[in-house]
């Protein structure tokens, strides 16, 4: 008995000094967190905060619907200090139903970077593949124009070993919608059109 103590205890030790922390990538833990992700406002308007049913209770009003499906991907990002990143293993598509749907399908994982016990910087993306499964970055999803977005940053402190203890919720995560952000060929005909019309104004 006492030498599986001191395994457990030995084990405890070398994840702490040498381990990754763990994070339950959830939106919706009951009584902790719960937040969504919604569809574009008619006006594009990027939203931010929950709403006065989710947790904690805030007064934000959404009017685009809740994503749900696997037409839409989540995944979650760290700031290490260089930007934000994608954390490994976090690429997943949407629940669905009353209850679920706006959140992401939840994945446990470790956070590269982020030592057990300390505190990270998350940030949730989420985006419309367009029916396509390889449209799986974000980045890639904002050239193309859809429908993309992205939380506030939030912080997570204390994230367990993944093994001796649980995984740190997302405790200060809030509810944000997807804008849909013009193509770059987009800006460049608008670009093109302003100059035209600067140019035929003084011709005249």
């Amino acid at each position: 008995m006492k030498k599986s103590i001191l395994t457990l205890v030995a084990l405890s030790a070398t994840f702490s000094v040498m381990g990754q922390g763990y994070i339950n990538f959830s939106t919706r833990v009951s009584g902790v967190v719960v937040g969504h992700v919604y569809g574009a406002d008619p006006a594009n308007q990027r939203i931010t905060g929950n709403t006065a049913s989710e947790t904690p209770a805030g007064s934000t009003v959404y009017p685009g619907a809740l994503l749900a499906g696997t037409g839409f991907y989540a995944q979650l990002f760290v700031d290490l200090g260089g930007g934000f990143t994608p954390v490994a293993g976090t690429l997943t598509t949407f629940r669905t139903g009353a209850t679920l749907g706006g959140t992401p399908m939840p994945v446990v994982t470790a956070v590269q970077g982020v030592p057990i016990h300390a505190t990270g910087t998350f940030q949730v993306r989420a985006w419309s593949n367009g029916g396509t499964a390889s449209m799986n970055t974000y980045d890639a999803a904002v050239n193309a124009g859809l429908p993309a977005g992205n939380s506030d940053a939030f912080q997570v402190a204390n994230l367990g070993d993944g093994v001796l203890e649980f995984p740190a919720d997302m405790v200060n995560f809030r509810s944000f919608n997807l804008t849909i952000v013009p193509e770059p060929s987009t800006f460049v005909l608008a670009g093109l059109g302003a100059a035209a019309l600067v140019i035929f104004r003084r011709r005249k």
